[in-house]
């Protein structure tokens, strides 16, 4: 991975607190997430602070299992606190576009590998996003078939 992703992602990871709380102010009170109003805030916290704080470890280290784990259990969980899954889907497309402001703000790019650095993480972060929303849909669509042949059978 190029150096500048490298200090990208550790600024994310140093800056995970200011970036957490950030989110939280701007996005949680959004009418497009007011569901997640339905989840304890600590939990919301420490699910965004999860995310920022060990970002490097999400993008290099966690295995495709270990994201499918991790997303289908929190999207079974969402569902399960009664959270509209447009609302769940607005907040990690929020979260994503909040890391990528960030990176645009703070990952100045003075030459073509750097350049090349920046597009690299954002395409990793691209990824990453894009398999938690997939995994996220899997856990609360088999939550909610759960729940229904639950009472299909009763």
């Amino acid at each position: 991975m190029p150096a500048l992703a490298v200090r990208l992602i550790q600024l994310i990871e140093k800056h995970a607190e200011d970036l957490s709380r950030e989110l939280s102010e701007k996005v949680w009170n959004a009418p497009q997430c007011s569901d997640l109003r339905k989840v304890p805030a600590d939990q919301l916290e420490a699910r965004t602070r999860e995310i920022y704080r060990n970002l490097s470890d999400w993008l290099l280290n966690k295995t495709e299992a270990q994201l499918a784990h991790r997303y289908t259990e929190l999207g079974a969980t969402r569902f399960q606190q009664g959270v509209a899954y447009s609302h769940f889907l607005w907040a990690i497309t929020a979260t994503k576009e909040h890391v990528r402001a960030f990176i645009d703000r703070e990952g100045l790019a003075d030459n073509a590998m750097e350049l090349n650095g920046k597009l690299e993480l954002l395409q990793m972060l691209d990824h990453f996003f894009d398999r938690s929303l997939y995994y996220a849909a899997l856990g609360y669509e088999q939550e909610r078939n759960r729940i229904g042949t639950q009472h299909t059978r009763r």
